[in-house]
């Protein structure tokens, strides 16, 4: 097995579907836990085709590429290929979590599960399309590789929440191996943290899932199949009233059912007292809502920061419209083949990775924590132009009527907005 750093708690995904939501709409988000000095940029890659016989080079290892890929907006950290969170022009959104269990992690450099992540947004124009295509890319390629931009190992098998405009999956694996379940029903809620999660609810999965676990002794095929149960050490029947992240969360979710919209999710991604806005050597370092409204004529709305600890970050708004403007001031330095991920052996140097917004965003943390004034003022100054934004998303969600002249700027226009109030 591995050696790998001590597995931190880290990251949650939420999504709440109607009617616990607000207008119809399906809401989604996740924090992005990693290591608090890596950069998490903001990147958007066009629609494009493909010929055939292309290969794609993801973080560790060449795959065929699709025929086409859709255009897709991504949160990640800035040494990789995938993405830790992002949302696609068909309004299918995806976030990943860490998980751990009984089958050991492969040492192997294969598929990251951030890899995974992105080829689902790439090639799937429904969220249950996105799961096919990552279990498929699953069994091709398997998951593996350092998820740390570091020499040290740390690996992890993964689980997904995936989610478009009329439902949400969420897909959890264990190597090659997966089962997923379908979000539905009046609960109409959902989280994930660093946890198998799903229980006997199984709407699809591995055909050789059971007989594998049989084999190894963890089920003995005659109770009642439990994924979480038999493919970790989970108690299932306490997960959900421990102290844990993942129990945390579900509560926030329930609290809140029946008039979830944007702004909730973004109150239950700053809350720092759940753990869910984390702090410390492993924090938030990026963060992600999304608004998928079931209405087709109305267009899908993402927020991301692109900046640490949402508690003192701007939600952006970001709308797919032809011809975007390049996210340059949340896209951080690139190396081409002089990158050390890409060299062997990987990670002997780390450089400077650091994009324009959060170079300002760091130099303004350091007046919020030394100066109580001056943060106060530049903490009240972001959160106005954030409430503008988002009145000015709830306007066109209402109306229906969307500048597409505007949209082409509107995520970069932000930005540039929030670094002058940090000047």
């Amino acid at each position: 097995m591995a050696s790998r750093t001590t597995e931190p708690c880290s990251c949650d995904t939420f999504v709440a579907l109607p009617p616990a939501t607000v207008s119809s709409q399906v809401v989604f988000g996740k924090n992005s836990d990693r290591p608090s000095d890596e950069v998490q940029e903001i990147v958007y890659f066009p629609a494009a085709d493909h010929k055939a016989g292309d290969k794609l080079e993801c973080t560790y290892i060449e795959i065929e590429q699709a025929a086409k890929t859709y255009a897709v907006v991504l949160s990640r950290p800035s040494w990789i290929w995938g993405a830790e969170m992002g949302a696609n022009e068909h309004g299918v959104c995806i976030g990943n979590e860490a998980v751990w269990g009984r089958e050991e992690v492969c040492d192997n450099e294969a598929l990251l599960g951030m890899d995974l992540l992105r080829l689902g947004l790439e090639r799937a124009d429904t969220a249950e399309n996105a799961l096919t295509v990552m279990v498929d890319l699953l069994e091709k390629y398997g998951q593996g590789g350092n998820c740390m931009e570091s020499q040290m190992v740390f690996t992890y098998h993964n689980s997904f929440l995936i989610a478009d405009r009329k439902e949400a999956w969420v897909l959890e694996t264990s190597g090659k191996y997966w089962a997923a379940e379908k979000i539905e029903g009046t609960g109409g809620v959902r989280n994930i943290s660093n946890q198998l999660s799903i229980t006997t609810k199984i709407d699809r999965e591995h055909p050789k899932m059971r007989d594998y676990a049989k084999s190894k002794g963890w089920w003995d095929g005659e109770k009642e199949f439990d994924f979480a149960a038999v493919y970790s050490y989970v108690n299932t029947a306490r997960m959900t009233t421990s102290r844990g992240r993942y129990c945390e969360g579900y509560k926030l979710l329930n609290k809140h059912k029946g008039d979830i919209s944007a702004e909730t999710m973004m109150e239950i991604l700053r809350d720092k007292e759940s753990g869910i806005n984390m702090e410390g050597g492993f924090m938030t370092t990026g963060s992600m809502v999304s608004i998928l409204p079931q209405d087709h004529n109305l267009p899908c709305i993402h927020f991301f920061t692109g900046t640490p600890d949402p508690d003192r970050s701007v939600f952006k708004p970001f709308i797919f419209v032809p011809n975007i403007t390049q996210l340059l001031k949340t896209s951080s330095p690139t190396f081409g083949h002089e990158d050390p991920v890409k060299k062997q052996p990987r990670f002997l140097t780390k450089p400077d990775r650091r994009h324009e917004l959060y170079k300002q965003h760091e130099s303004a943390a350091v007046v919020m924590e030394t100066s109580k004034e001056k943060g106060r003022e530049m903490l009240e100054q972001i959160r106005k132009l954030e409430r503008e934004k988002m009145s000015m998303m709830e306007s066109i969600l209402q109306n229906g009527c969307l500048d597409v002249n505007e949209a082409v700027n509107l995520f970069s226009q932000c930005v540039e907005e929030e670094i002058n109030t940090y000047a």
